[in-house]
């Protein structure tokens, strides 16, 4: 099977080649025959797989198909949204639109909130074919009458299991409100749950469900590890791996976002160069640490989980869970970072005592055990006893919670709230004032064909 077997034209093809890309990936392969046969779609796919350019290219083709038959040539309204959770992602489906557009009429924007809205609103107003978006900033700039979404054909929402985590329930329903009724929906998800199949039954009209792997699983290209460790020498076991075997490319996750600033400091003190990334930080800070990592500038990107979508990077070697999380989906979404598109990749997990509930659920999610490995040195003291992990602080080597009253929606809502938060009517002034105008230039773009 190839593309060109797919029903894709000559100018996506053509895109597709320049990037090298001649065989499609199983989600790839089911799903673009479906969507070009005007079906809704219900996928699940865990991440790395390719389900970008799985709804991308047969959105393209759809599109263009259009454009020849009705000879549009005026300003274009909004024929295609597509809604992710987090301004990371928006940036990455952003620019596979562009890429795999790149021979085609369209104009294409991405919007999010955290960077100044008057260039985005500039955009839009000249028109656009395709728009990428988090939920906060599109529903802004459609109150301020920036925005008419009243045209839209197609219907992506991306990394829906996300979403609903980050308490965007409400959002997601403002914004069905706002689409015509007559267009074609398709839904993406890493994991399945209750929340994701009322969802689906909301959105979709008689879908074709798609599933190329078992929903919940882990990726069989990542070898899972974990380093049984003492709470209070988490940092100095990871400063010791960094530099016993020479690590040179790792993503680290923690679960608040104070654990990330301190951890990072931390780690440029014993010469190991980082870079901390989470909701709080402004999107021009954003955008540089993450363009710092993937050119190798700094060698560590620590991470909360609003990041964990995203973060795209071919061939990533390590990643680390400084700190389990306290929803096991999340422990998916987090080591589907490395092992991408069918390469190699190791996740590791620092476990202290206060953890084993985390790792139990993890285990039972994934439905294996994940290989214990002790680090000479770094043998666990049996005196010391578990303890409660309070929610939403972090003392720097720990942090989370133990607490399954705490649910991770209630988390979300405070801690994660991400583009939704840093799109709001009260944060987006003041964080795009701390933004730099490369930033403004960079995320408020649009690419015209």
């Amino acid at each position: 099977m190839s593309f060109s077997n797919l029903g894709l034209s000559e100018p996506i093809l053509r895109a597709l080649k320049e990037k090298g890309y001649t065989k499609p990936t199983p989600i790839q392969e089911q799903v673009i025959p479906v969507i070009l046969e005007k079906k809704d779609v219900l996928a699940g796919a865990q991440t790395g797989t390719g389900k970008t350019a799985g709804f991308t290219l047969p959105l393209l083709q759809r599109l263009f198909d259009t454009k020849i038959s009705k000879n549009i040539k005026v300003k274009p309204p909004v024929k295609a949204l597509i809604l992710t959770p987090t301004r990371e992602l928006a940036a990455q489906v952003g620019e596979n639109v562009e890429m795999y557009s790149k021979y085609l009429p369209f104009k294409s924007a991405v919007i999010f909130g955290g960077v100044g809205i008057n260039p985005q609103r500039a955009i839009i107003k000249k028109g656009v074919d395709i728009l990428v978006a988090t939920p906060g900033r599109l529903l802004d700039l459609v109150s301020q009458n920036s925005l008419d979404l009243s045209k839209v054909e197609f219907f992506v929402l991306d990394e829906a299991d996300r979403m609903l985590d980050m308490g965007f329930i409400h959002d997601i329903k403002k914004v069905l409100a706002l689409l015509p009724t007559n267009r074609q929906n398709l839904l993406f998800s890493a994991t399945f749950s209750d929340d994701i199949k009322k969802l689906a039954d909301r959105l979709l009209d008689k879908p074709t469900l798609i599933e190329v792997e078992k929903i919940n699983s882990s990726n069989e290209t990542i070898k899972q590890i974990v380093h049984p460790v003492d709470r209070e020498r988490k940092r100095e076991l990871l400063i010791h791996l960094i530099k016993k075997d020479n690590w040179k490319q790792v993503l680290v996750f923690t679960r608040t976002k104070h654990g990330a600033n301190r951890l990072s400091e931390q780690l440029n003190k014993f010469d190991i160069t980082s870079a901390a990334i989470h909701g709080n930080k402004s999107q021009g800070a954003r955008t540089k640490a993450l363009a710092n990592f993937k050119d190798g500038t700094i060698s560590v990107l620590v991470a909360t989980d609003i990041a964990a979508r995203g973060i795209d990077i071919d061939q990533l070697p390590h990643v680390v869970n400084f700190e389990l999380p306290n929803i096991a989906e999340d422990y998916v979404h987090r080591i589907g970072r490395t092992g991408r598109a069918g390469h190699e990749g190791e996740a590791v997990s620092l476990v202290c005592i206060d953890e084993h509930d985390y790792l139990k659920g993890i285990e039972k999610l994934i439905d294996q055990k994940i290989q214990k490995v002790k680090i000479d040195g770094f043998e666990v003291n049996p005196s010391i006893k578990a303890e409660p992990i309070t929610q939403g602080r972090n003392s720097g080597n720990r942090g989370g919670s133990n607490n399954r009253g705490n649910s991770s929606r209630n988390n979300s809502k405070g801690n994660n709230r991400g583009s939704r938060g840093s799109s709001s009517r009260n944060n987006s002034k003041s964080n795009s004032k701390n933004d730099s105008r490369g930033s403004r230039r960079t995320q408020g773009r649009t690419s015209s064909k």
